[in-house]
């Protein structure tokens, strides 16, 4: 071990349109919205993470909330760049140091990303002190993440359900078979539920309600065995420009997403047919695994299974399930090279 490795801290990255997740030394130590606030005539970024996501919805011309990530890649490079610097500034370990350590990253990127896009990253990552990066698909992560033993001879097909993509792939042998990407995800649902409001209630409501709204009350499907209480909802009137209060039950939600939901069941279906008849044996007896925050809409796992004819579990935590798979990929780097895109 020499000098430098001494000097060189290990962080694994979950760069996530809607959350930004960090893993040091095996735990996560950042776990933040992946939004930042910029005062427009300086062109300084005054927050990020929490702090810049209170501000959503509530700025005044001066100050602009930007997510620099659209649909899982990057789209606004220099606010991402000091995004991700800002929270490898606070991550504990590094904070204490007197010189910004270089760093050792994992990063994971979607698997319908363009090579433009992977320079990208791997150029913010640059800029931020990192001396080797690595970066690894978001579904391999997922599929480590869940636990899944991916280096087998045997199929497994994850979905995993972020902010702005839904990730299908079915993996053997540490390789990804075949895979899907679609934009419809987390973000997507807010943005139904917003239109939905408009249409069916008269209701002008902001991104960060209808995100409460599609937490407390979301749901894929009408026939839920626990459905949550009914929600009181307030935004504007869109007729008297009143602020006004209406009820919402979560069928109502189910309906507002259903077209949404269609979509990324088509996506799995396309998938399976595309899947190798040995490979879709092995999923037929090991079943789906979800991952991702969007997994945790109500009734999900049981549509899709109703869809598919196929067992689906959730896995624990699937808001972390991606950088827990990360931050194992980065601790056993030898075992898991041939996944690492370098």
């Amino acid at each position: 071990m020499g000098f430098f490795d001494f000097m060189t801290e290990d962080i694994a990255v979950d760069l996530g349109t809607a959350n930004t997740l960090i893993i040091h030394n095996g735990k996560v130590v950042i776990d933040s919205p992946s939004i930042v606030a910029r005062n427009r005539l300086t062109g300084k970024i005054i927050a990020t993470g929490h702090e810049a996501n209170r501000m959503q919805g509530k700025t005044h011309e001066n100050i602009k909330t930007i997510r620099p990530l659209k649909d899982g890649v990057i789209a606004d490079f220099q606010a991402s760049e000091e995004m991700i610097k800002e929270f490898v500034k606070k991550i504990p370990a590094i904070k204490k140091k007197l010189f910004p350590p270089s760093l050792r990253m994992v990063i994971c990127i979607p698997s319908g990303i363009t090579e433009v896009e992977k320079r990208a990253v791997i150029d913010s990552g640059r800029h931020m002190n990192a001396k080797e990066i690595y970066l690894i698909y978001e579904p391999m992560a997922a599929a480590i993440g869940v636990g899944i033993d991916i280096m087998e001879p045997k199929g497994n097909m994850i979905i995993d359900i972020g902010g702005g993509t839904t990730e299908i792939a079915v993996i053997a042998l540490a390789g990804i078979v075949c895979d899907q990407s679609v934009k419809v995800a987390g973000d997507l649902f807010t943005s139904d539920i917003m239109y939905y409001m408009r249409t069916q209630h008269n209701l002008y409501v902001g991104e960060t309600t209808a995100e409460k709204i599609k937490i407390q009350i979301g749901s894929a499907t009408e026939d839920l065995d626990t459905p949550p209480e009914d929600m009181m909802v307030q935004g504007r009137d869109l007729l008297s420009g009143k602020p006004k209060q209406v009820q919402v039950s979560y069928r109502e939600i189910a309906k507002a997403l259903d077209k949404s939901i269609l979509r990324i069941e088509d996506a799995v279906m396309e998938t399976l047919s595309k899947t190798p008849p040995e490979l879709a044996a092995d999923i037929y007896n090991t079943g789906i695994y979800l991952a991702g925050g969007g997994s945790m809409l109500r009734g999900l796992d049981k549509r899709l299974s109703r869809k598919t004819d196929l067992p689906v579990y959730v896995a624990e935590d699937p808001l972390r399930a991606v950088v827990r798979g990360t931050g194992i990929a980065l601790k056993n780097l030898e075992k898991y090279k041939s996944v690492l895109i370098k």
